[in-house]
């Protein structure tokens, strides 16, 4: 099936105005891993004939990982241009596969006159089954299976979204198991606040180690994620205990593509 991914620029080129503006993100453009779950949305949204666009090599980095290393002037110079690129399209709905972004479009971008409805897709694909544009009806492709949803940090405790991703995999007729620390008490995977970046500090046990064997003790058989850091993240832990070939890291988004069989 081949992906039509069309860019703001040849849509205004037409005259034509896309009702959301998909943000890749670093993570979703550049990481072989993370370009799979960017994929997997385009699937649902040209499945779902959802008018988008993305803003393609307009687009920039938000800003966020220079932010949460102290970088405040990085952030802003980073902030204005992409605020520039945006409002010179007019761009008023935004959905982005990685809570970092997501997080600072929409809590950061407004005091720097960014203002903008912006949606994980977690919710955007909720909100495609709800209105019956994407159907996973007779769907056998999780059946049954143990499915756990690790938190990122990014949607759901400093954006309370925990009920999108939850409801996506209980359409799937999986069984959600939960870990000891989930919701408002989730624990980080370990690469949030730019430490994807950086060397660890010391210590005794990595952060992503301790998050794995919450999932390990949940029994699941796949470990959802709606974020491509804690993705990364996630399967590195999953490496670390020599449990590759009994326990997937999938996005939500891929459980979905694959559910639907798109």
């Amino acid at each position: 099936m081949r992906l039509n991914v069309p860019t703001m620029s040849e849509m205004m080129a037409k005259g034509e105005t896309p009702e959301i503006l998909f943000w890749v993100g670093c993570a979703g453009s550049f990481d072989d891993r993370a370009k799979k779950i960017t994929k997997a949305l385009v699937k649902i949204l040209n499945h779902c004939k959802v008018s988008f666009a993305v803003l393609g090599t307009e687009e920039s980095c938000t800003g966020d990982p220079a932010k949460r290393a102290g970088n405040e002037f990085t952030f802003q110079m980073q902030a204005m241009m992409n605020i520039q690129v945006l409002d010179g399209y007019d761009v008023k709905r935004i959905v982005t596969g990685c809570p970092h972004c997501f997080n600072t479009l929409k809590n950061e971008y407004p005091e720097l006159g960014g203002k903008y409805e912006v949606i994980h897709h977690t919710q955007l694909i909720q909100d495609l089954i709800n209105t019956g544009k994407l159907g996973l009806e007779g769907s056998q492709t999780y059946k049954g299976k143990k499915i756990t949803f690790h938190d990122p940090c990014y949607l759901g405790r400093a954006n309370d979204v925990y009920e999108a991703p939850r409801a996506l995999i209980e359409k799937l007729d999986a069984e959600l198991v939960e870990m000891k620390r989930c919701k408002t008490n989730g624990l980080c995977c370990g690469a949030g606040g730019a430490q994807m970046f950086k060397e660890a500090e010391k210590g005794n046990k990595e952060i992503n180690i301790e998050r794995t064997e919450d999932a390990l003790e949940s029994n699941a058989e796949i470990i959802a994620t709606g974020c491509p850091f804690c993705n990364t993240m996630m399967t590195d832990g999953i490496k670390n205990f020599n449990k590759e070939n009994d326990i997937q890291v999938l996005d939500v988004a891929e459980l979905i593509v694959n559910a639907a069989e798109l």
